[in-house]
């Protein structure tokens, strides 16, 4: 098949994916379209940046509109788990833009919005639902989501998921599910914990897969500089200044290490905005317009957002500090090189983070061109360290974000810290009112 008019979907989303000026699919929706179709289960293997959304979100419309259905109180007919807030946003928006001419209902469940006004949403009962696993539970509990009548899952990027530690709600979630339904797993990676989660949930699958796990996108350029990681700040002003930049982002591996990086190119003239899970909802949604619309050219983000970042003109992903998790650098720097275009990745190594590079470049099957210094470097060190002791003292941020609650590693008996274990969640009860604990879990 070479055009999306070949595989026979709906008039409607036909004419959607004209107006987006869709014609020819990639790879992965090539191959994975025509058996979600047929009502088969998949098993996807594909980079971020590949397409793979489409290559559910248009069967599954598809299979909808073929056989409408009265929608019930607080039911859904396909759930679609993502593991972060931004991605959740994202797959959503992708379901609203093909499904545009369809008469089909789709809304978000995540922290960070009031819990109330999501519960307002399902009260009629909706078509899709986009959710991340413990908001998704914390409506379960409240008898806000019926999951049992479910006809279509989809576990995305499912290899983050199981390290953000969602495996024993994945669990809980479809233990809830019915058991007769179609089963969508996609994941960037596919380690052998992955292989067992995908053969625990999948019944008879497709198996699709347009790279080899681990690959990194063939249009980013990569690049590694050697330095020190007190010369980090003065080594990334002049990165950012250099010509041929249009859109960065800056990779940190903690919240609090991203909030310094802006502070400090702020001190030196460079607007920038952090997205992480210290970040409100709204905090985090406007600096994502601003990078979008180009209005703030550099986004320092933590791996929580790696994935949830689909913004079109990202020229430079900046590993400012190397991921422990050397699959992160995979899911990073496929922030770049999107659509068919080109992208540079640098990657800034400390001494002490020699043995993540390795690790990298074992996982990637490659090296990665180390370059030198740039010939200012030492003036500009200089520089940098005087504009830090004459800048005044950072401000205490006392935001908090909802991720930690969000994201935060379950406890090993299965439940979420401070629950217990042993407690069960029964599929749908009588819904109860905003109050008591049951309001202080719906807040995650």
């Amino acid at each position: 098949m070479t055009y999306f008019a070949d595989f026979g979907l709906a008039e409607p989303i036909a004419r959607a994916l004209e107006a987006k000026g869709y014609k020819e699919p990639t790879p992965i929706q090539m191959q994975a379209i025509p058996p979600v179709m047929e009502g088969k289960d998949i098993c996807g293997i594909a980079q971020t940046g590949t397409g793979k959304t489409a290559a559910f979100a248009l069967p599954m419309l598809h299979r909808m509109a073929a056989t409408p259905k009265h929608r019930l109180k607080y039911s859904t007919r396909a759930l679609v788990l993502a593991p972060t807030r931004e991605l959740a946003s994202q797959i959503a928006q992708s379901f609203e833009d093909y499904g545009k001419f369809l008469k089909l209902s789709v809304t978000t469940v995540f922290g960070g919005v009031p819990i109330p006004r999501q519960e307002r949403a399902m009260s009629h009962g909706v078509d899709v639902v986009v959710a991340t696993p413990g908001r998704l539970l914390d409506l379960v509990e409240r008898g806000s989501i019926d999951l049992k009548h479910v006809e279509i899952l989809v576990l995305d990027e499912a290899d983050q998921m199981l390290d953000l530690g969602f495996i024993h709600d994945l669990r809980r979630i479809v233990g809830l599910l019915p058991r007769q339904r179609q089963t969508l797993f996609f994941s960037a990676t596919m380690p052998k914990a992955i292989e067992e989660l995908a053969a625990r949930y999948l019944t008879n699958p497709v198996k699709v897969a347009v790279k080899p796990a681990a690959t990194t996108a063939e249009r980013v350029d990569q690049a590694v500089i050697h330095v020190n990681q007190a010369e980090k700040p003065a080594l990334l002003q002049i990165v950012l200044k250099s010509e041929g930049l249009d859109r960065a982002l800056v990779f940190t591996r903690t919240k609090h290490g991203a909030d310094r990086v802006v502070r400090q190119l702020g001190n030196a003239g460079i607007k920038a905005e952090a997205i992480h899970g210290n970040k409100s909802q709204p905090q985090r949604e406007r600096a994502l317009a601003s990078f979008k619309s180009g209005e703030c050219k550099v986004l320092v983000a933590t791996d929580i957002a790696a994935r949830g970042i689909d913004v079109s003109g990202v020229s430079h992903v900046i590993n400012y500090e190397l991921p422990n998790v050397p699959e992160s650098y995979v899911h990073r720097i496929g922030r770049t090189a999107r659509a068919g275009k080109a992208g540079q990745a640098i990657a800034f190594c400390a001494e002490d983070e020699r043995p993540f590079l390795r690790d990298i470049e074992k996982l990637i099957r490659q090296k990665i061109t180390p370059l030198a210094l740039p010939a200012d470097f030492r003036s500009a060190v200089a520089a940098t360290q005087k504009i830090e002791r004459s800048a005044p003292p950072a401000p205490r941020d006392d935001s908090r974000g909802d991720d930690r609650r969000d994201f935060a590693r379950r406890a090993p008996g299965g439940g979420r810290p401070g629950r217990d274990p042993r407690a069960t969640v029964t599929p749908h009860q009588p819904r109860r009112r905003s109050g008591g604990a049951a309001s202080h879990r719906g807040q995650r």
